[in-house]
C-alpha cells in the first residue's frame, strides 16, 4: 500500500484527510498544464531569495538545477505545488523544503494560473488567427462570386462572396482582440502575497514581476490571491468567439444542404450514414453548434461559482481551473477545424448566382432610381412593393449591376480593400 505524503498543511491536523474526500478535492491531473509555469515561478521564486539573502548561491543553484529537472510524477500529492516541493525533497532533503519561504499555495496558484492564462490566449488567438487567415485567402481566390445576402433567413440584396466571407474575419478579428486582452490582464503578478498578507521575510515582489515578464506587481495582496477576474475574462473572449463560430456552423449547415447547395463540405470534413448511402452530413459544424451551448453553460457557471466568495482565498476557486481548461480546449480545436473547412469547402457559384438573380433582390436598386428621378424613397417604395406583389421579376438592374453601385468603403463592390484592411490588423494582431 503507498504511503501518502503529508501534505502541506499536516502540522495543525495531523490524522488526515479520509481518502474520499482526498480524492473529492484534488486536481493533480487536471492540473499538470500547470506544471511548467509553477516549475518557472519557483525558479523565479528561488533567484528572488537569493537576492534577498534568505539562500546562498550554491543552495539557490541546487533548488533551481533540481527545479529545472521535476517531471510529472504524481505519488498521491495532493496538488502540484506538493508534488513538485515532494520531488524536490527527495533529492535535495532538508534543501528542498527551503523552496516554499515566504510562499503560500494561494499565491503560488495564482501565478501558475495567471502564467498558464497568458499562453492561453495567445494561443488561442493564433488558432482564431488561422481561420481568419483562411477566410481571407478564400475571399481573395473568389471573392467576387453573387450570392443573395440575407435578413430574417429571407433574400435581400445581391452581395460578393468576398464581403460575406469578410463579415466572419472581422468578428473574429475582435475576438482575438479580447484574447490579447485577456492576457495582459493575467499579466500582474501576484508571487509575493503569501497566503494573502504577505510575508515578513522582506521579500520582493517587484522583482519577481519582472523574471516572470509579468507587466506589474499585485496592488494588494488580498485581492492578489483571490482575484480570478482574469479567468473570466479569458472564459469570455472564449464563449464569444464561440458564438461567432456557431453563427458560421449554422450557415455551413444551412449552405450544404440540398435546399441552399451553395456550398459542400470536402469528404476530409463531413461524414455519411450508416443506412443511407446518398447522405453527407456536416458534422463538424453540428458539434462546433453544440460544444457553444456547452462553452456558454462553463462561462455561466464561473460566474456563479464567483458570486459568494468572501475575501479573500476559498477553496471554490481552485474549480475555475478545470473550466477554463476546457473552454480553451473547445475555441482552439473548434477554430482548428474550421479552418480546414474553409479551406477545402466548394463553392458553387451557378446556384449562389441563380439565387440571387431571382428578380427580386434588386428591388431597392429600382426603388432607388426613382429617387434619383424625384421621388421620394416612401413613395417609390411603396410602387415597387405593388410591383413585387404583381408578380413582376426585374431583370434591370442585373446583380453585378446591383453590387457595383455598392462600392464605397465596407460595401460589398469594396471589399478587396476590406481584405487588405483586415489583412493589416490581422498582421498586427498575431505576428
Amino acid at each position: 500500500m503507498t504511503t501518502r505524503p503529508k501534505p502541506l498543511w499536516s502540522g495543525r491536523l495531523e490524522r488526515g484527510l479520509d481518502p474520499e474526500v482526498f480524492d473529492f478535492s484534488v486536481l493533480v491531473e487536471q492540473d499538470r498544464r500547470l506544471l511548467p509555469y509553477d516549475i518557472r515561478a519557483s525558479i523565479v521564486h528561488v533567484r528572488m531569495l537569493e537576492r534577498q539573502g534568505l539562500l546562498d548561491a550554491s543552495d539557490a543553484r541546487a533548488l533551481r538545477d533540481a527545479l529545472a529537472e521535476v517531471e510529472f510524477a504524481p505519488d498521491r500529492d495532493e496538488d502540484i505545488h506538493s508534488m513538485i516541493e515532494r520531488i524536490l525533497v527527495e533529492r535535495l532533503g532538508e534543501l528542498g523544503k527551503r523552496v516554499h519561504a515566504g510562499r503560500s499555495r494561494n499565491d503560488q496558484t495564482a501565478v501558475a494560473t495567471r502564467l498558464w492564462a497568458r499562453d492561453a490566449a495567445a494561443g488561442a488567438a493564433r488558432s482564431v488567427g488561422k481561420l481568419v487567415q483562411t477566410l481571407l485567402d478564400r475571399a481573395r481566390g473568389e471573392g467576387d462570386l453573387i450570392l443573395p445576402g440575407y435578413t430574417h433567413l429571407q433574400r435581400a440584396q445581391p452581395i460578393t462572396l468576398g464581403h460575406h466571407l469578410a463579415a466572419h474575419a472581422t468578428a473574429l478579428l475582435r475576438d482575438i482582440a479580447r484574447f490579447d486582452a485577456a492576457g495582459e490582464a493575467a499579466a500582474v503578478s501576484p508571487l509575493g502575497a503569501g497566503a494573502l498578507a504577505g510575508s515578513s521575510l522582506g521579500l520582493d515582489p517587484e522583482f519577481s514581476a519582472d523574471e516572470l515578464g509579468m507587466t506589474a506587481s499585485f496592488e494588494n495582496s488580498l485581492d492578489a490571491v483571490s482575484d480570478r477576474d482574469f479567468l473570466l475574462d479569458l472564459c469570455y473572449a472564449a464563449t464569444v468567439t464561440m458564438v461567432h463560430l456557431s453563427r458560421m456552423a449554422e450557415e455551413l449547415v444551412l449552405w450544404t444542404s440540398q435546399e441552399f447547395a451553395f456550398a459542400e463540405l470536402a469528404d476530409s470534413v463531413a461524414t455519411g450514414s450508416s443506412m443511407m448511402p446518398q447522405k453527407k452530413n456536416p458534422d463538424v459544424a453540428e458539434l462546433v453548434r453544440g460544444r457553444t451551448g456547452i462553452a456558454i453553460g462553463r462561462l455561466t457557471g464561473l460566474l456563479a461559482l464567483h458570486k459568494g466568495i468572501p475575501l479573500s482565498y476559498n477553496r471554490d476557486l481552485q474549480d475555475t481551473r478545470p473550466e477554463a481548461y476546457e473552454q480553451i480546449d473547445a475555441v482552439r480545436q473548434s477554430a482548428e477545424v474550421f479552418s480546414l473547412a474553409y479551406a477545402t469547402i466548394g463553392f458553387n457559384a451557378d446556384t449562389m448566382h441563380a439565387a440571387a438573380a431571382d428578380g427580386r433582390t434588386v428591388a431597392t436598386d429600382v426603388a432607388e432610381r426613382l429617387v434619383v428621378e424625384g421621388s421620394t424613397f416612401r413613395d417609390a417604395h411603396h410602387a415597387v412593393a405593388a410591383r413585387v406583389a404583381a408578380g413582376e421579376q426585374f431583370t434591370s438592374p442585373t446583380v453585378e449591376e446591383a453590387v457595383a453601385a455598392r462600392h464605397a468603403r465596407g460595401m460589398p463592390a469594396a471589399y478587396r480593400e476590406q481584405l487588405d484592411r483586415l489583412q493589416a490588423r490581422l498582421d498586427g494582431l498575431v505576428p
